[in-house]
């Protein structure tokens, strides 16, 4: 009986398909492994095979059978013929090492397809926006059996197979099949639950193997390990439906948004250790604390998805889907999220379409072709931050990053996405010389595929996630960018207004002396503040590659460093467009920003950063108390300028409005105090001095006028009336008319009697 078994090709299989899981370079292994339906002689039954290199015997085990299986090939192939059995069959191997090691699991070849046609179609056609459900590493329960269905898109693999410490890292064991022309490879593995290690082995056409980590890796090991873990969507009990509720009806636009930027590995730390991190549920409450503590209505995250190389910013992205596991697991960053939200602060995360690193266990080549990337290092290098650039002509490639961009507000409650880079991304000659690009079909310099995918993301975003917006890096005169889609635009919410940032640090970088000759910078971007929906940013490029820190790239000596500075912040807090300020800027951060180190928090104790912390804390409740400086940023009726023209003193004054308030902001960018310096005013009356950038709680010279000021009769500015003021020294006053405020504004109780 044995021996004619062995004879009987149709129990070993077909001679191809048992040549190609022998030689582990099979696209259907299923074909020939697990239960399939076969007649001997009459007999109708089950025949079921595994491929066990390592394996000295193996049984079948169902019911209260015990079925020992024969060696059909001598590289481990066992099949045994089981008479009278039909589907549905249930049935555990039973397999015997050689050390005599028992191993009894459920095989992964009984399994029907994870991944339906539909997946698979819209998949291909570059729709389909929740590839993560499919795609990844999914902990699951089939037909009662525990254990994860995995599935990888690696269309030009010879062979994919799943490898972990599970079957030795040896890709032979479980080796996946493709689906139809999809190129979605798939298999479901029995017993590998949470926490499991694994890594895709990819062979290639030429007989090389590439481990590769999971693209849709919900989590990853901790650098310098590069394995994907087990992890699945997870099951996160949220409390934050009212702020989900509330967030369904904004209107950002119209809504006060002022953004503290952080890097979560050096903004706080336990101990001296560059690696000494608190977790995502630690730096929860430390970091609502500070941000109410300053009116910072958001917190933006740089980027959290897994990245290599600890002293950098994140922007090389190595797990698209994989929340760093340096701060905790993925349903920590959700407490995080959810934490931030029960206190009433959005969480904005940095986030990285534009490129991705060369890490060879990554994207980079994914399938032994230019998979995720372009071919051509013309349009698929990015030569100044040594990365790749997607394909977004590339169906699959667009679905990849829809669905991430999906993943990150849906499963984790992000409330906005900051896309970086996006003038690398719609220029094809970006930072590249002639003759080093490719002209568009139409000989433009316009990447059309990376303009057409920023529209699809947008339109996804504002489509499926009421109340979330999406803010673009965007540094040229790119038109349009917060344009909708349907009128031709990019259809961001916001564009970080880069022109503004570098005109203004350049500005105030000079020695005040020679500032009447650069007037100009500070009033330029009045020109163009209604072209976009603008926010002010003074990030994390500013204090980074030499630049050193906001208030050391003041000019003067101490007293006039932290003036400046004070000056600035409130200059932008005045100024139209939503803000954005980096991690120690808001108490004049000594140096520049270093990863290994942590905002010098020590500095607190010192009189003249506490003044500029104490500044930015009123400056902060100020600007929630008043809709005049934020409710009409994208509109011209929230502005107008008093003076823009005094140049010879430095000195700009506007007006700023709101329907329930009115703010007359003064500005004097120079040492000197300006005595009965005369302004026009809309209203008689008394004007309060709502700040005073120069008080003395602020460690400035409080120079100013004694908290409130007259206004006279007299006409000024093409106003009625007007204020003889004192103008402190590189100091800002920001004034009120008392009977300008509406009913629902209230008194700040933090007005600076200069």
């Amino acid at each position: 009986m044995v021996a004619s078994l062995i004879d009987d090709p149709r129990v070993v299989g077909d001679a191809k398909a048992v040549e190609g899981v022998v030689q582990s370079e099979s696209r259907n292994p299923h074909m020939l492994l697990g239960a399939h339906p076969l007649t001997i002689e009459g007999r109708a039954g089950l025949v079921v095979r595994t491929f066990s290199p390592t394996t000295e015997k193996a049984f079948v085990c169902y019911g209260k059978k015990r079925r020992q299986m024969l060696r059909v090939h001598p590289e481990g192939i066992f099949a045994a013929f089981i008479e009278g059995e039909t589907f549905p069959f249930s049935y555990q191997l039973e397999l015997v090492q050689p050390d005599e090691r028992v191993v009894k699991r459920s095989c992964p070849y009984a399994f029907a397809p994870t991944l339906g046609e539909l997946d698979l179609h819209l998949s291909g056609e570059g729709s389909h926006t929740r590839l993560y459900e499919k795609l990844g590493a999914h902990p699951c329960t089939i037909e009662g059996v525990e254990g994860t269905s995995f599935a990888v898109w690696a269309p030009n693999a010879a062979r994919v197979s799943v490898v972990g410490n599970f079957n030795d890292w040896d890709g032979r064991t479980h080796q996946m099949r493709v689906m139809g022309n999809s190129g979605i490879w798939e298999i479901f593995i029995p017993g590998i639950l949470v926490g499991g290690i694994y890594k895709f082995e990819l062979k290639l056409k030429d007989g090389t193997l590439r481990l590769k980590t999971d693209p849709v890796a919900f989590e990853m090991e901790l650098r310098p390990k590069s394995a994907s873990v087990v992890r699945g969507l997870g099951d996160y009990e949220w409390s934050d439906v009212a702020w989900m509720q509330r967030r369904k009806e904004a209107d950002h636009r119209r809504e006060a948004m002022a953004i503290y930027e952080v890097h979560l590995g050096s903004w706080r730390k336990k101990g001296e250790a560059p690696d000494d991190w608190y977790d995502y549920r630690e730096l929860a409450p430390l970091l609502v604390e500070h941000c109410r503590a300053h009116s910072f209505t958001h917190l933006e995250l740089l980027p959290i998805a897994e990245h290599a190389f600890d002293p950098s910013w994140g922007y090389q992205t190595t797990g698209y889907f994989a929340p760093t596991s340096r701060f905790g697991t993925p349903d920590d960053l959700r407490y995080f999220v959810d934490y931030c939200h029960q206190h009433g602060l959005g969480v904005i995360l940095d986030w990285v379409p534009g490129h991705f690193p060369k890490d060879d266990f990554g994207l980079r080549w994914f399938d032994g072709t230019a998979l995720y990337e372009h071919l051509d290092p013309r349009e698929g290098e990015h030569r100044d931050w040594g990365t790749l650039i997607f394909n977004y002509g590339r169906n699959e490639v667009r679905a990849f990053l829809l669905s991430n961009a999906a993943y990150w507000l849906e499963q984790f409650h992000f409330d906005g996405l900051r896309v970086d880079a996006v003038a690398s991304m719609i220029y094809k000659d970006y930072s590249r010389e002639e003759g080093e690009w490719i002209p568009n079909e139409h000989g433009g310099r316009e990447n059309l595929e990376a303009i057409s995918f920023l529209q699809e993301l947008n339109k996804l975003v504002y489509g499926e996630f009421p109340g979330v917006f999406t803010a673009a890096e965007e540094s040229t005169a790119w038109s349009g960018v917060t344009l909708p889609v349907y009128l031709g635009g990019l259809g961001f919410g916001f564009k970080w207004n880069m022109g503004w940032m570098h005109d203004t640090l350049r500005y105030f970088g000079k020695d005040p002396i020679h500032r009447r000759y650069h007037h100009n910078d500070l009033t330029f971007s009045m020109l163009y503040t209604y072209a976009e929906n603008f926010l002010l940013p003074l990030s994390h490029d500013e204090v980074v590659h030499g630049k050193g820190s906001l208030l050391d790239r003041m000019p003067g000596g101490e007293v006039e460093q932290a003036a400046n500075l004070r000056l600035l912040l409130t200059y932008m807090y005045c100024h139209p467009g939503k803000k954005l300020l980096f991690q120690g800027g808001e108490f004049g951060q000594g140096r520049e920003w270093d990863a290994n180190g942590s905002v010098e928090w020590d500095l607190l104790q010192y009189p003249r950063h506490a003044g500029i912390a104490k500044l930015a804390k009123d400056l902060g409740e100020l600007y929630l108390a008043r809709d005049a400086l934020w409710v009409w940023d994208t509109e011209p009726q929230g502005f107008s300028w008093i003076d823009c023209n005094d140049s010879d003193h430095s000195i700009l004054s506007c007006l700023r409005r709101g329907p329930n308030s009115e703010l007359i902001c003064v500005f004097n960018f120079t040492p000197m105090v300006q005595k009965a310096y005369r302004i026009g005013v809309p209203r008689p009356g008394l004007y309060h001095e709502r700040l005073n950038s120069d008080g003395e709680a602020y460690w400035g010279s409080n120079a100013g006028n004694g908290g409130e000021i007259q206004a006279e009769e007299i006409p000024f500015h093409g106003l009625p009336y007007s204020l003889s003021l004192v103008l402190p020294p590189l100091g800002a006053l920001i004034l009120e008319n008392e009977d300008s405020v509406g009913e629902d504004q209230n008194t700040s109780e933090n007005d600076v009697k200069g």
